[in-house]
């Protein structure tokens, strides 16, 4: 039943993404590289078990959450944030892409001066600060290189994971527990999104 239900939210949200983003099958097709059996298949009901490649591909082709796209409304959740919240109906945040290797440099950097000098993304969601981290690296048991994480810069007090660096190893690492700021470590900032490199 479990299975079911995610599959029917899947097929839901993509019919939704669809109409809502003013795209058709075949544009999605065509940027995802998925054929359109596969997405004929999942729009019809056909495919309970939806491979983890396809939900990627389609999570990244509309720029939403590959971990909600299964389990959350995207519908119900936009027409509530577009009743409810002061801005109304919200254009995309665009987010600066940077490469693992200028992250460091960059960090001292407004969002608006990277944006004019980096490859940018979009970002569907209520979020500022916002920037993108271009993996060249593996983050171990974590996240490959090419993979993008979307970040929002600088210290917070949740409890997601963040995105750090150890100065010492030179390396990026993704952590859940509160570690302060250091030396040795530098926090790159709360990691709200990952987008995974096909």
């Amino acid at each position: 039943m479990y299975k079911k239900e995610k599959s029917e939210t899947l097929k839901n949200n993509v019919r939704y993404l669809i109409k809502s983003r003013g795209e058709t099958q075949l544009s999605l097709c065509n940027s995802s590289g998925l054929t359109r059996t596969t997405i004929y298949n999942l729009l019809e009901g056909r495919v309970i078990n939806v491979q983890q490649s396809t939900i990627r591909k389609i999570s990244d082709f509309f720029g939403v959450s590959y971990k909600e796209i299964e389990n959350v409304d995207f519908e119900e959740r936009e027409i509530i944030e577009s009743n409810i919240s002061l801005e109304g109906n919200m254009n995309p945040a665009a987010v600066p892409i940077i490469k693992e290797s200028l992250l460091i440099q960059s960090l001292d950097k407004r969002i608006g001066e990277l944006a004019t000098i980096s490859p940018l993304t979009y970002y569907f969601g209520v979020a500022c600060n916002l920037i993108g981290v271009l993996l060249e690296n593996e983050i171990s048991g974590a996240n490959e290189s090419g993979d993008l994480l979307i970040v929002k810069k600088g210290l917070s007090n949740t409890d997601k994971e963040k995105l750090m660096y150890n100065r010492a190893t030179k390396k990026l690492f993704i952590s859940g527990d509160c570690l302060l700021e250091s030396e040795e470590i530098c926090i790159v900032g709360e990691v709200i999104e990952e987008r995974f490199n096909g």
